[in-house]
């Protein structure tokens, strides 16, 4: 057992940022980051746009950055978050800059702004096109200062230890003692036990299997706040990504950053078609519902794989200087922006909804806080604004070191007992683990997309149970592995998915249900 003070699990900019913080200001207690792949692999790294934040005040002002959040998020924002998160953020962003993350200024010395989808003004501040990288770096090297942050990379974290693991506990309300974890390379499985547990998990792309995340991103502190009874919200806010690049052999994984369109690309069809001009006046910079909607509208009309985004007709130069990382990878591709077309397809991105917390990023479970974008905070609404997310992260890792140094907690004298696996063999049936998980992603793309019935929807419930109940049995009568975890996990959040996607009855944002269209 390794017993902690604070617990982290995730080292993308939430994690880091609230560790770092409780670091700095505790140099005596110990910080214990657990993250299940490479310490830098997370969907931080790969966020190419910036952080939305209001720096340019002639021109730009908080009151525009809360209005465009307010009217992505169609209506379903907390004002009250908001107004909070928009107004912190040019503070959280000078820590950043403290702790040695660079930012992209013009001529004059001040930051070169981009304009993204559903932003009114220039507000997000960048790194070329790879800010979430810069951030990460800063973040990790800041975090390696600090002697007393250990971070554990290929651990993976199995489930929190709760009420429903430690023995005479008599609280009906329930508690966070830790988690189980295990040793991806040892294959042990130990105990953390913290007196604060900290979810920063990142997103559940996977679960499509055609996304913009990274291949760790299988919704693992959503499944695991799930199971331990913690509120979980809006997960059928998922948000797709207009433009990742479509591959014909392969998955679509590269993003080509909204902030191309921002800098004047066209959305085309096959046939040259500028087509998002017939879909909203905003063209191709209105909200990413819109357009992955606009998109999925012509590829089904169509029967085509794909659209184009065109920059043919953009300053090469200076497109090279903003998005060098998005040029080379078009020519890896075999594709010269300066006079080809880049073949685009929507991909899943973002889920706006997750595990509940509040301005201070409790979760309904004592000692249980979770920050970035495992969380549903009420900022996002039905449908994110571009580049709210890494800001989201900076306030609410914030807002969770500050109760924490005003709250700090002593855990009782539990026994918690450790993990207990007799009865299980070393399973050697990976091929089922593959087939299922290939068949859950499958389900999502198909039946819980971008466009979804109650139909679809009904007949997604009874397939995923099917999965259900194969993985579950496997789970019973084997020795985990992360592939298995992973895939359970993928499972609870498709749940999830489908469950409050039924529940819904009115289209907001991101979300769009042709039956919810014929009721109105």
């Amino acid at each position: 057992m390794i017993t902690a003070d604070y617990l982290v699990i995730g080292s993308g900019i939430a994690g880091l940022t609230f560790s770092v913080k409780i670091a700095e200001k505790y140099p005596e207690r110990k910080v214990v980051v657990v993250t299940k792949a490479n310490e830098d692999e997370s969907n931080t790294k790969y966020a190419q746009g910036g952080v939305a934040v209001v720096s340019d005040k002639e021109n730009d002002s908080f009151k525009k950055h809360i209005k465009d959040t307010l009217i992505a998020g169609d209506g379903l924002c907390n004002e009250e978050v908001v107004e909070m998160v928009v107004k912190e953020g040019p503070k959280r962003l000078q820590e950043l800059l403290h702790w040695g993350a660079n930012f992209d200024l013009d001529d004059k010395g001040v930051f070169d702004l981009g304009k993204e989808g559903g932003h009114s003004e220039y507000r997000v501040v960048h790194h070329k096109d790879i800010t979430g990288y810069e951030i990460e770096r800063a973040l990790l090297a800041r975090a390696h200062q600090l002697p007393n942050i250990s971070i554990l990379p290929h651990h993976f974290a199995i489930d929190l230890v709760t009420n429903h693991h430690v023995k005479n506990i008599q609280s009906e309300q329930l508690q966070c003692y830790g988690a189980y974890v295990l040793d991806q390379k040892s294959g042990e499985i130990f105990t953390i036990r913290a007196n604060s547990t900290l979810l920063a998990s990142g997103g559940v792309g996977c679960v499509y299997g055609h996304t913009t995340n990274p291949k760790i991103a299988t919704g693992d502190g959503i499944a695991m706040a799930y199971r331990a009874k913690a509120k979980i919200r809006d997960m059928e806010f998922v948000q797709f990504h207009p433009t990742a690049l479509y591959e014909e052999k392969g998955e679509s994984s590269f993003l080509i950053s909204e902030a191309v369109r921002g800098f004047g690309a066209y959305l085309r069809n096959k046939d040259g078609v500028r087509f998002m001009l017939d879909y909203d006046v905003r063209a191709e910079l209105a909200s990413r519902d819109i357009v992955s909607q606009s998109i999925d509208s012509e590829l089904k009309e169509s029967g085509d794989s794909h659209v184009y985004l065109d920059c043919t007709h953009l300053d090469m130069d200076e497109f090279k200087k903003h998005f060098p990382n998005i040029y080379k990878k078009c020519l890896d591709h075999h594709i010269n922006v300066e006079r080809d077309w880049i073949p685009v397809v929507p991909a899943s991105h973002y889920l706006c909804g997750g595990i509940e917390v509040n301005k201070k990023g409790q979760t309904s479970i004592d000692n249980l806080f979770a920050c970035g974008e495992c969380t549903r905070t009420g900022l996002h609404g039905a449908n994110r604004l571009a580049s709210n997310s890494l800001l989201e992260a900076l306030v609410y890792a914030h807002n969770i070191y500050k109760y924490l140094c005003k709250h700090g907690y002593e855990m009782s004298d539990v026994e918690i007992p450790d993990w207990n696996d007799e009865g299980t063999t070393l399973t050697k049936d990976n091929v089922v683990i593959r087939h299922n998980t290939q068949q859950l992603q499958a389900l999502m793309r198909d039946y819980v997309g971008i466009v979804r019935s109650n139909e679809r929807l009904h007949r997604a419930v009874k397939h995923l149970d099917l999965i259900y109940d194969e993985v579950e049995e496997l789970y019973r009568t084997s020795k985990i592995t992360t592939s298995l975890c992973e895939l359970r996990n993928m499972i609870n959040v498709a749940h999830l998915i489908i469950g409050q996607s039924l529940e819904r009855t009115e289209n907001k944002g991101g979300y769009y249900n042709l039956d919810n269209v014929k009721k109105m």
